[in-house]
Protein backbone atom coordinates (compact mmCIF):
# COMPACT_ATOMS: atom_id res chain seq x y z
CA UNK A 1 0.00 0.00 0.00
CA UNK A 2 1.90 2.70 -1.49
CA UNK A 3 1.36 6.24 -0.30
CA UNK A 4 0.40 8.71 -2.94
CA UNK A 5 3.28 11.55 -2.98
CA UNK A 6 3.45 14.39 -1.11
CA UNK A 7 0.45 13.33 1.00
CA UNK A 8 1.46 13.66 4.69
CA UNK A 9 0.92 10.54 6.27
CA UNK A 10 -2.37 9.98 8.93
CA UNK A 11 -2.52 9.27 12.28
CA UNK A 12 -3.91 5.48 13.31
CA UNK A 13 -4.56 5.05 17.08
CA UNK A 14 -5.35 1.55 17.81
CA UNK A 15 -6.96 1.53 21.41
CA UNK A 16 -6.66 -1.21 23.78
CA UNK A 17 -9.83 -1.53 25.83
CA UNK A 18 -8.91 -4.39 28.13
CA UNK A 19 -8.15 -3.32 31.39
CA UNK A 20 -8.16 -6.39 33.73
CA UNK A 21 -5.15 -8.25 34.97
CA UNK A 22 -3.85 -11.04 32.56
CA UNK A 23 -5.26 -9.80 29.72
CA UNK A 24 -3.92 -10.65 26.20
CA UNK A 25 -5.82 -7.77 24.68
CA UNK A 26 -2.15 -5.62 24.60
CA UNK A 27 -0.20 -8.17 22.88
CA UNK A 28 -3.12 -8.51 20.00
CA UNK A 29 -2.98 -4.76 19.88
CA UNK A 30 0.85 -4.89 19.57
CA UNK A 31 0.72 -6.84 17.00
CA UNK A 32 -1.54 -4.74 15.27
CA UNK A 33 0.08 -1.28 15.93
CA UNK A 34 3.65 -2.75 14.64
CA UNK A 35 1.41 -4.52 11.27
CA UNK A 36 0.11 -1.08 10.69
CA UNK A 37 3.36 0.91 10.60
CA UNK A 38 4.19 -0.73 7.80
CA UNK A 39 1.51 0.71 6.12
CA UNK A 40 2.68 3.84 4.84
CA UNK A 41 -0.28 5.76 4.72
CA UNK A 42 -0.54 5.68 8.27
CA UNK A 43 1.38 6.19 11.45
CA UNK A 44 0.42 4.55 13.72
CA UNK A 45 0.50 4.22 18.02
CA UNK A 46 -1.12 2.29 20.58
CA UNK A 47 -3.56 3.95 23.41
CA UNK A 48 -3.65 1.36 26.29
CA UNK A 49 -7.08 2.72 28.59
CA UNK A 50 -5.08 0.37 31.46
CA UNK A 51 -2.41 3.43 31.23
CA UNK A 52 -4.55 5.69 30.29
CA UNK A 53 -6.36 5.37 33.66
CA UNK A 54 -9.99 7.35 32.84
CA UNK A 55 -11.93 7.25 36.09
CA UNK A 56 -15.66 6.89 35.03
CA UNK A 57 -16.96 9.96 33.10
CA UNK A 58 -16.40 12.73 35.93
CA UNK A 59 -16.62 16.51 34.06
CA UNK A 60 -19.87 18.19 35.10
CA UNK A 61 -20.63 19.66 31.93
CA UNK A 62 -22.22 17.58 28.35
CA UNK A 63 -19.05 16.60 26.60
CA UNK A 64 -20.27 18.02 23.65
CA UNK A 65 -19.90 21.72 24.76
CA UNK A 66 -16.29 20.81 25.33
CA UNK A 67 -15.60 22.77 28.42
CA UNK A 68 -13.17 20.31 29.93
CA UNK A 69 -12.03 20.85 33.56
CA UNK A 70 -10.47 17.69 34.20
CA UNK A 71 -6.49 17.13 32.71
CA UNK A 72 -7.24 13.78 31.75
CA UNK A 73 -9.87 14.67 29.54
CA UNK A 74 -7.87 17.42 28.09
CA UNK A 75 -5.28 14.87 27.73
CA UNK A 76 -7.94 12.43 26.17
CA UNK A 77 -9.46 15.43 24.30
CA UNK A 78 -5.67 15.64 22.65
CA UNK A 79 -4.94 12.02 21.63
CA UNK A 80 -8.62 11.47 19.52
CA UNK A 81 -8.90 15.14 17.79
CA UNK A 82 -5.19 14.26 16.43
CA UNK A 83 -6.35 10.79 15.22
CA UNK A 84 -7.24 9.98 11.93
CA UNK A 85 -8.79 6.83 12.33
CA UNK A 86 -9.17 4.08 15.07
CA UNK A 87 -8.67 0.49 15.41
CA UNK A 88 -10.78 -0.49 18.87
CA UNK A 89 -9.08 -3.97 20.01
CA UNK A 90 -11.49 -5.23 22.31
CA UNK A 91 -12.91 -8.69 24.18
CA UNK A 92 -15.86 -9.63 24.72
CA UNK A 93 -17.80 -9.32 28.22
CA UNK A 94 -21.45 -10.72 28.76
CA UNK A 95 -22.30 -10.38 24.96
CA UNK A 96 -20.91 -6.91 24.83
CA UNK A 97 -17.69 -4.60 24.87
CA UNK A 98 -15.42 -3.74 28.05
CA UNK A 99 -17.36 -0.93 30.33
CA UNK A 100 -13.69 1.30 29.65
CA UNK A 101 -14.12 1.21 26.42
CA UNK A 102 -17.28 2.88 26.75
CA UNK A 103 -16.24 5.47 29.36
CA UNK A 104 -13.77 6.48 26.68
CA UNK A 105 -16.08 6.91 24.44
CA UNK A 106 -18.60 8.85 26.33
CA UNK A 107 -15.64 11.37 27.65
CA UNK A 108 -15.80 13.31 24.30
CA UNK A 109 -18.73 13.80 21.35
CA UNK A 110 -16.83 15.91 18.30
CA UNK A 111 -13.33 14.87 18.63
CA UNK A 112 -14.57 11.39 17.67
CA UNK A 113 -16.81 12.97 14.29
CA UNK A 114 -16.01 12.04 11.02
CA UNK A 115 -13.61 9.12 11.19
CA UNK A 116 -13.47 6.03 10.47
CA UNK A 117 -13.07 3.07 12.88
CA UNK A 118 -12.08 -0.19 12.78
CA UNK A 119 -12.28 -2.92 14.82
CA UNK A 120 -10.15 -5.93 15.87
CA UNK A 121 -11.76 -8.51 18.46
CA UNK A 122 -10.85 -11.65 20.17
CA UNK A 123 -11.83 -14.30 22.85
CA UNK A 124 -12.63 -17.96 22.76
CA UNK A 125 -15.41 -19.47 20.10
CA UNK A 126 -17.02 -16.34 19.18
CA UNK A 127 -13.89 -14.22 19.01
CA UNK A 128 -15.36 -10.99 20.48
CA UNK A 129 -18.06 -10.77 17.77
CA UNK A 130 -20.84 -9.53 19.84
CA UNK A 131 -18.69 -6.66 20.82
CA UNK A 132 -17.92 -5.27 17.50
CA UNK A 133 -21.87 -5.72 16.63
CA UNK A 134 -22.33 -3.34 19.43
CA UNK A 135 -19.56 -1.16 19.23
CA UNK A 136 -20.31 -0.19 16.06
CA UNK A 137 -23.73 0.93 16.71
CA UNK A 138 -22.15 3.21 19.70
CA UNK A 139 -19.67 4.63 16.94
CA UNK A 140 -22.08 5.30 14.54
CA UNK A 141 -23.88 7.21 17.28
CA UNK A 142 -20.46 9.07 18.30
CA UNK A 143 -20.80 9.99 14.41
CA UNK A 144 -17.97 7.56 13.11
CA UNK A 145 -17.84 5.55 10.26
CA UNK A 146 -17.56 1.77 11.41
CA UNK A 147 -15.68 0.01 7.74
CA UNK A 148 -17.00 -3.22 7.64
CA UNK A 149 -13.68 -5.37 7.83
CA UNK A 150 -12.53 -6.92 10.70
CA UNK A 151 -10.01 -9.02 12.47
CA UNK A 152 -11.78 -11.91 14.61
CA UNK A 153 -9.47 -13.91 16.66
CA UNK A 154 -10.90 -17.15 18.23
CA UNK A 155 -9.05 -19.27 21.10
CA UNK A 156 -6.94 -16.70 21.34
CA UNK A 157 -5.03 -17.86 24.07
CA UNK A 158 -3.95 -20.48 22.10
CA UNK A 159 -1.98 -17.79 19.61
CA UNK A 160 -0.53 -16.11 22.65
CA UNK A 161 3.63 -17.80 23.61
CA UNK A 162 5.39 -16.07 25.92
CA UNK A 163 3.53 -12.64 26.15
CA UNK A 164 3.32 -12.30 22.55
CA UNK A 165 0.11 -12.98 20.10
CA UNK A 166 1.30 -15.21 17.01
CA UNK A 167 -1.12 -14.27 13.99
CA UNK A 168 -1.82 -16.80 11.18
CA UNK A 169 -2.47 -16.23 7.73
CA UNK A 170 -6.12 -15.57 8.12
CA UNK A 171 -5.32 -13.01 11.07
CA UNK A 172 -2.61 -10.81 8.43
CA UNK A 173 -4.70 -10.96 5.85
CA UNK A 174 -8.04 -9.46 7.61
CA UNK A 175 -5.65 -6.87 9.53
CA UNK A 176 -4.59 -6.43 5.40
CA UNK A 177 -8.05 -5.42 4.55
CA UNK A 178 -8.89 -3.78 7.12
CA UNK A 179 -6.20 -1.08 6.24
CA UNK A 180 -6.67 -0.93 3.50
CA UNK A 181 -10.02 0.04 4.16
CA UNK A 182 -9.33 2.28 6.55
CA UNK A 183 -6.65 4.16 4.65
CA UNK A 184 -9.44 4.35 1.83
CA UNK A 185 -12.07 6.13 4.25
CA UNK A 186 -9.71 7.72 6.45
CA UNK A 187 -8.24 10.05 3.46
CA UNK A 188 -11.79 10.88 2.58
CA UNK A 189 -13.18 11.92 6.00
CA UNK A 190 -10.27 14.02 6.78
CA UNK A 191 -11.40 16.33 3.55
CA UNK A 192 -14.83 15.94 5.10
CA UNK A 193 -13.47 17.33 8.28
CA UNK A 194 -11.50 20.23 6.00
CA UNK A 195 -7.59 18.91 6.58
CA UNK A 196 -5.52 18.39 4.03
CA UNK A 197 -6.26 15.78 1.34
Amino acid sequence: MAAEPSVAPMTLTTVVASTRPGRVGRSVADWFTTRAAECDQFESHTVDLRELALPFFDEPHPPALRQYTRSHTREWSRIVEASDAFVFVTPEYNGGFPAPLKNAWDYLVVEWQHKPAAFVSYGGVSAGTRAVQMGKQVVANLRMLPIGPTVSIPFVSELVEDGAFRPGKIHETAAEQVLDELARTARVMRRLRGGTY
